[in-house]
């Protein structure tokens, strides 16, 4: 027992590793820390009392049984308490995790060199083995420097990435609080709108009800004295024609007395017709049917107006080379317009910008709401761009004056400071309300809104202007 004792104490001091140690109390029944360790007499293994108990009883043939380790036999109580194993289990179980420095697993030594090439702690002498021979190594601390100083640039750009999308979610916050108030706003403006439209169409519905309830009693008051009059002038006629026709039964001398009295009573006025509806009443009937169909009017314009407000058509537009400057070169489909520092050989019609690099949209419109979307790409630093809406009757000719009282509504691309790249417009047109907006096609976000305008019916154009630049339609 002592020999034990002394060959695990040597192991342990020979080692110098704890994990040994630890290895070397471990019960190999249950896997667990020696409790109440027993050894047995023949073989000399080390068993918890419970595990080597309980494995005697659970074994199927009569005694002796073989031992869990060397299968040596042993019959029950050829074993005693190891005390010595005792004292080292408890030694062990006080010995905390090594921490800090690691030996090599496979020489047992401080790991005290970093290879760069394989990222990874070896010892002395994994130093002298083919397998990192020839690679760069660092000591530990330096290697840990230079990385940490490599993970501190990591995590500066982390953390800089980390405030940018802070920076971006309370962006997107505010943004998205400010959508919801405008909507807010525009909630209660429909509401109140609505309710005041119900109120005038309600107040309409009483005033016009309440007209046409007096001509209905002014008709059946005057149907009624119609009818009392011919109804009497019926009852005059009937006493006549049977007065007479029983005169026509008497005999000749009672027929032709009184005969005069008679042909007067005959000969009486021709009956005439009564006036049973003035020509004022009848005036009042067709004008209120005129309100009624004025109102009817309204409610439909009122409708369609409502209907077309809430379409919103993406207009198709091509450009028109008949109005594009001879310095502008357009794509066979004519969707896109880049300028180029020679002048083309084209006809100076009247409707050919012969001065600003312009050119027109084919597409006019003269009602409804459109929008249109644009990439814009200025190629110099001194390159511009600008597109928007212009009037038909805009001046082609000579120098050009870019502003709403001249016909032209724009927004302008200036490669200063350098974009990083095309940026994407939408144009909008209303035409109804005169409005002109232009926003980022990419965030939604609006750019520039001009104030209404009258377009007088006049028809309206998409506008392109192209210097050391390029547009294509989206």
């Amino acid at each position: 027992m002592k020999l034990t004792f002394l060959f695990l104490v040597g192991a342990m001091a020979a080692r110098s590793q704890v994990k040994d140690l630890q290895e070397a109390v471990i019960c190999s029944i249950c896997l667990a820390s020696f409790n109440d360790s027993v050894i047995l007499i023949k073989c000399g293994h080390n068993f918890c009392r419970s595990c080597i108990t309980q494995y005697c009883k659970e074994f199927k043939t009569s005694p002796p049984y073989p031992c869990p380790q060397c299968r040596e036999p042993f019959r029950e109580g050829e074993f005693q308490p190891n005390r010595e194993l005792r004292n080292v289990v408890e030694i062990a179980k006080k010995i905390p995790e090594p921490r800090g420095k690691k030996a090599c697993e496979k020489h047992e030594e401080l790991l005290k060199l970093f290879c760069e090439v394989d990222q990874t702690l070896i010892c002395l002498v994994c130093r002298e083995s083919h397998s990192h021979k020839d690679h760069s190594l660092l000591p530990v601390k330096e290697a840990a420097l230079d990385y940490k100083e490599q993970i501190q640039r990591h995590l500066e750009s982390l953390k800089k990435e980390r405030d940018e999308i802070l920076s971006y979610k309370s962006s997107g916050e505010n943004t998205s609080q400010e959508l919801l108030k405008q909507l807010k706003t525009e909630r209660q403006k429909i509401v109140l709108e609505f309710q005041e439209l119900h109120q005038f169409l309600e107040e309409q519905e009483r005033l016009l009800l309440a007209h046409l309830e007096e001509l209905n009693k002014e008709i059946e008051k005057r149907r009624a004295e119609y009818v009392a009059k011919l109804s009497e002038e019926l009852s005059s006629f009937s006493s006549l024609i049977s007065e007479m026709e029983q005169k026509c039964q008497l005999p000749a001398s009672e027929f032709l007395q009184d005969i005069k009295g008679t042909l007067s009573r005959c000969e009486r006025e021709t009956f005439q017709n009564p006036v049973a509806f003035s020509s004022e009443l009848k005036w009042r009937i067709w004008e209120s049917s005129q309100r009624n169909a004025s109102l009817e009017t309204i409610v439909k314009n009122f409708k369609d107006s409502l209907s077309s407000r809430q379409r919103l058509d993406k207009a198709n537009v091509t450009l028109d080379p008949d109005t594009a400057h001879p310095e502008l070169i357009l794509s066979a489909d004519r969707r896109s317009v880049r300028w180029e520092l020679r002048r083309q050989d084209l006809p100076d019609n009247p409707e050919r910008f012969d001065n600003w690099t312009c050119v027109l949209g084919c597409e006019g419109f003269t009602s409804g709401r459109h929008y249109w979307e644009v990439e814009v790409e200025v190629e110099e630093e001194w390159g511009v761009c600008a597109v928007g809406v212009a009037r038909a009757s805009v001046s082609r000719k000579g120098g050009i004056s870019f502003t709403p009282e001249r016909g032209i509504w724009v927004v302008w691309c200036i490669r200063f400071p350098p974009s990083r790249g095309p940026r994407r417009i939408r144009v909008y047109l209303d035409y109804e309300r005169g409005q002109v907006a232009f926003f980022d096609a990419g965030t939604g976000d609006p750019m520039v809104t001009v104030p209404p305008a009258s377009f007088a019916g006049e028809r309206i154009c998409p506008f392109f202007l192209c210097a050391v630049g390029s547009v294509r339609l989206l």
